[in-house]
C-alpha cells in the first residue's frame, strides 16, 4: 500500500473511532470530512483493511442510503447486522430503517477536532 493511502486510512480510522454507539455514518460523510469527498470507496476500502483492528467499530459505517453494503467483510453472515442491533440500531432487510435518528454526521458533530 502506498504511503499516502496509510495517512489516509489512518485518518478514516481517527474518525471511525468517533462514532458514538448506537448511531451510524456512510463511507461518503467520512470522506467529505477529511476534505476528500470523491473519496467513498477509499473509506470503504479502509473499513474492510480494518477488519483486524478491535479499536474500529466499522460495522457503523454504512452506505448513503443506510445499506448494509459492507456486511460481507464480516464474519458470520449477519455479524454486521447484529452488533448494530445490539447498539439498538433497527435494521430491515439489510437496511437502516429511519436513518436520520441514527445519522452521525462528522461535519458537523466534529467541527474540525482531527
Amino acid at each position: 500500500m502506498k504511503p499516502e493511502n496509510e495517512n489516509f486510512f489512518e485518518r478514516v480510522y481517527q474518525v471511525a473511532r468517533l462514532i458514538p454507539e448506537g448511531r451510524v455514518t456512510s463511507y461518503g460523510a467520512i470522506a467529505k470530512y477529511l476534505g476528500a469527498a470523491r473519496s467513498a470507496r477509499m473509506v470503504g476500502w479502509a473499513m474492510n483493511a480494518s477488519h483486524n483492528m478491535d479499536d474500529i467499530p466499522a460495522h457503523r459505517v454504512v452506505n448513503k442510503a443506510g445499506l448494509l453494503t459492507g456486511k460481507h467483510h464480516f464474519d458470520g453472515t449477519n455479524l454486521m447486522q447484529q452488533l448494530l442491533e445490539s447498539e439498538g440500531v433497527i435494521i430491515k432487510e439489510l437496511q437502516i430503517v429511519d436513518l436520520e435518528k441514527y445519522f452521525w454526521d462528522p461535519f458537523t458533530e466534529l467541527k474540525a477536532e482531527l
